[in-house]
């Protein structure tokens, strides 16, 4: 059994933005948005460079990287930590071009895939889960759903 767990896929799936933690040439944190983040197999996890010169930079040099993700709405998600390698071809670039191409048309520009080896996975979780052994994600869920502002689709 792997690192990367189904609760942790579907969390992944569902999630639009992800967050890349690597490190400068300085030693300090460089901190970038990813939206293409899938799970590759079940001990990594995949996403394009698509625009992305200074995570690419950073992991060239190391190759130590951080992921989060969190489902803003259940105020929950996780926390990988692994290390990064760096595809122009191949299956994993594939898996991860391919269905950008599908969906923005072949000019669409993936230069890499970022394949991440998961060394640890850890929860991220609001102190709403911290203080409250008893709570009702349904609840959470809406409540966050009508602090943004948005209307659940799974509700029509």
């Amino acid at each position: 059994m792997g690192i990367v767990t189904e609760e942790m896929a579907t969390l992944i799936a569902g999630a639009k933005l992800s967050f890349v933690a690597t490190v400068n040439a300085d030693g300090t944190p460089n901190l970038s948005p990813k939206a293409s983040l899938a799970v590759y197999d079940e001990d990594h996890l995949v996403f394009a460079n698509i625009a992305s010169p200074g995570t690419v930079a950073n992991l060239r040099r190391n190759p130590a990287i951080e992921i989060n993700v969190v489902d803003i709405f259940l105020r929950r998600g996780f926390r990988f930590k692994g290390s990064a390698e760096l595809h122009t071809s191949g299956s994993a670039f594939d898996f991860v071009a391919l269905p950008l191409w599908e969906k923005q048309g072949k000019q669409y520009p993936v230069h890499e895939a970022v394949v991440i080896s998961v060394e640890q996975a850890s929860a991220l979780l609001s102190p709403a889960y911290l203080f409250n052994d008893t709570i009702d994600e349904t609840a959470l869920r809406d409540t966050w759903l009508a602090e943004y502002d948005v209307q659940d689709r799974r509700a029509r």
